[in-house]
C-alpha cells in the first residue's frame, strides 16, 4: 500500500460540510484505507495500492465537488516525496515564528518547473529554494510588523495560477508524522 497526503485547498473549517469528519468520509466512500485528518485545514493523509497520483487528484476532487461542493483542488504528494523534502532540510538553523514564517506551496502541474529561482517578488518574502521532486517553493516570510501583510501568496498565484497550496513547515512535519503512525 502507498501512503499519500491529499493537501486540500480552499478549506474553511468553520464550513460544515468541510469538516474533517465530513472530508474523511469522501475518502473512505472512495475506498482509501487508514484515512486520518491532520489540523483542521483540508489535509488528509491515506493509504491505496492506485500509483497514477494525476488520477487520484481528479478522482478526489470530484467526489469532493460531488459530496460537500468543495471545488477547491486536491494536490498529492507520496509519504517518499515529503519525507525527502524534510530530510533535505531547507531551512537550516531556522525556527518558524513571527520572523522566521516557513512555507512550502506545492505546484499541482508538475510539469511547470522553476527553471530558476524567481527574483525576490517581495520584501517580505525570502524564496530559498524549489524541490523538484514534490514540485514546491520554499520561503521564510517575515510577519513581524503588523499590519504588513506579504504579497507573496499573491505572486505565486500570478505566476502560477490557482493550483497550488501553501502549508506552513510545520503542517508538513504533522502530516508526515501522521502518515507513519
Amino acid at each position: 500500500m502507498n501512503r499519500y497526503a491529499a493537501l486540500l485547498r480552499g478549506i474553511a473549517p468553520s464550513n460544515p460540510n468541510m469538516s474533517n469528519e465530513k472530508l474523511r468520509g469522501v475518502f473512505e466512500q472512495l475506498g482509501f484505507e487508514k484515512v486520518a485528518s491532520v489540523l483542521a485545514s483540508g489535509n488528509i493523509v491515506f493509504q491505496s495500492a492506485d500509483t497514477d497520483v494525476s488520477d487520484l487528484e481528479d478522482r478526489i476532487q470530484q467526489a469532493l465537488n460531488a459530496e460537500l461542493g468543495i471545488a477547491g483542488g486536491t494536490i498529492i504528494r507520496s509519504d517518499e516525496e515529503l519525507q525527502a523534502l524534510l530530510a533535505s532540510d531547507p531551512f537550516p538553523g531556522l525556527t518558524h515564528g513571527r520572523g522566521t514564517y516557513l512555507i512550502a506551496t506545492f505546484l499541482k502541474d508538475r510539469k511547470k518547473v522553476a527553471r530558476k529561482l524567481p527574483d525576490q517578488p517581495d520584501p517580505l518574502a525570502r524564496v530559498v529554494g524549489y524541490d523538484k521532486p514534490c514540485s514546491a517553493y520554499l520561503a521564510v516570510i517575515d510577519n513581524s510588523e503588523p499590519g504588513k501583510t506579504p504579497d507573496f501568496m499573491a505572486w505565486l498565484e500570478k505566476t502560477h495560477g490557482k493550483n497550488i497550496t501553501t502549508r506552513t513547515w510545520l503542517t508538513v512535519q504533522r502530516v508526515v508524522k501522521k502518515m507513519n503512525q
